[in-house]
């Protein structure tokens, strides 16, 4: 009776050493479970479902999943433009051709629920026809509400209900380093979510807008993705994508994005006016430079040089001359003539302001009532490929 209690203490010794080094080594092992498929009867091993289970630490899931539904995808189409010529033989060999109907492809984020939609001018531009498909695969023709070539953005409007609606985020708030999502149509494969960081603000100084204040990105962003959506780890739109530097014609890491603060004073000027409305001031700045310095006799170290100044004009009106270096507009302090734009943009026609300037050694306070300012002319856009 000892000898079988010794064997049989032996094989429990046995056992438990095997089901730890198994434990230890293999666990996969111990959490697999039989699954038959069909009538074939073949035995599978099957890890245990986390369909449900919460996202994991660091993933987006639930940003991706909340600010996707609102992204649209945008079909554009021109009509094909008609080539004459009042050749006969050019006639008898080729006949009257027409022009081959151009098509284009881009995205955009709704904003509301009654239907606007906001993306790129150059996404639209031209467009005779615009087809709008959402993420449910709903798809509607859209109309363009109004545009704003000088930021690059536009408004359309869809006839559609139970409309998601993505929700603004605050982008002046935005440091370099936070998490960001760029989401789109690129390539018209799908709706594709990539992620990066926030690599610089206030970009400016591209040749891509009349007015620049960009969000730099790493987040991959390809033709497709223009007028697509920038948002934060919460899902909240911090940006609409425009634009790539790009040697290859593909993402190498440096996308840029409007601000939706900006967005936000498009929308609003051509939802409520019809117009985007700007203030002016009648002047030719430049930035600070040491031959400009010197020809003007300049002494200031930081502001933007006012070379000239439109006869009768409000900055004329107010007292500022050829020489004057701006430093601050309503309070805020301006380095660079995209700065002083952009401030200058911002200010309500007829509203008087206060400009610092900096005069020779003295500093100078003046008002100076803004202007509108005058519609731009259409022109090619230029400077980095615009995506």
């Amino acid at each position: 009776m000892r000898r079988y209690w010794l064997v049989f203490s032996q094989a429990v010794t046995v056992l438990l050493a095997a089901y730890f080094v198994v434990m230890t080594m293999k666990p996969e092992w111990l959490n697999r479970r039989p699954v038959t498929t069909g009538s074939t009867g073949v035995t599978l091993s099957e890890a245990p479902t986390t369909a449900n289970a919460p996202p994991p630490p660091g993933s987006f899931r639930a940003a991706a999943q909340r600010a996707s539904q609102a992204v649209v995808s945008i079909n554009t189409s021109k009509a094909a433009e008609r080539p004459s010529s009042s050749d006969p033989w050019f006639r008898f060999f080729f006949g009257d051709q027409g022009g081959v109907p151009q098509s284009g492809l881009g995205s955009g984020v709704i904003i509301s629920q009654d239907g606007y939609i906001l993306t790129n001018n150059h996404v639209v531009e031209g467009a005779t026809e615009i087809e709008v498909a959402l993420n449910d695969s709903r798809k509607t023709r859209a109309k363009i509400i109004g545009t704003d070539p000088e930021t690059d953005l536009a408004i359309l409007k869809i006839n559609l209900d139970r409309l998601p609606v993505i929700t603004l985020g605050n982008s002046d708030a935005l440091q370099v380093g936070d998490q960001v999502l760029a989401i789109g149509n690129p390539f018209g494969v799908g709706q594709t979510v990539t992620s990066g960081i926030v690599s610089a603000l206030g970009r400016n100084q591209l040749g891509i807008n009349t007015f620049e204040n960009f969000i730099q990105t790493d987040a991959a962003i390809n033709p497709g993705n223009s007028g697509g959506a920038l948002v934060d780890v919460n899902g909240h739109l911090m940006g609409i994508n425009t634009a790539i530097y790009s040697r290859s014609g593909g993402s190498m890491g440096i996308g840029f994005a409007i601000p939706v603060s900006t967005a936000k004073l498009v929308l609003e000027g051509i939802v409520k006016d019809g117009v985007v409305t700007r203030g002016w001031i009648g002047v030719e700045p430049a930035d600070l430079s040491p031959e400009l310095m010197e020809t003007f006799g300049v002494k200031a170290r930081k502001g933007v040089l006012i070379t000239g100044v439109l006869q009768n004009g409000p900055a004329a009106q107010a007292g500022i001359k050829p020489g004057d270096v701006v430093v601050q507009v309503g309070g805020k302090e301006v380095a660079n003539v995209s700065e002083l734009l952009t401030a200058v943009a911002s200010l309500k026609p007829g509203a008087p302001t206060q400009f610092r300037l900096q005069r020779r050694d003295d500093n100078v306070d003046v008002a100076v009532t803004p202007g509108r300012r005058p519609k731009p002319r259409q022109q090619a856009p230029q400077g980095l490929p615009q995506r």
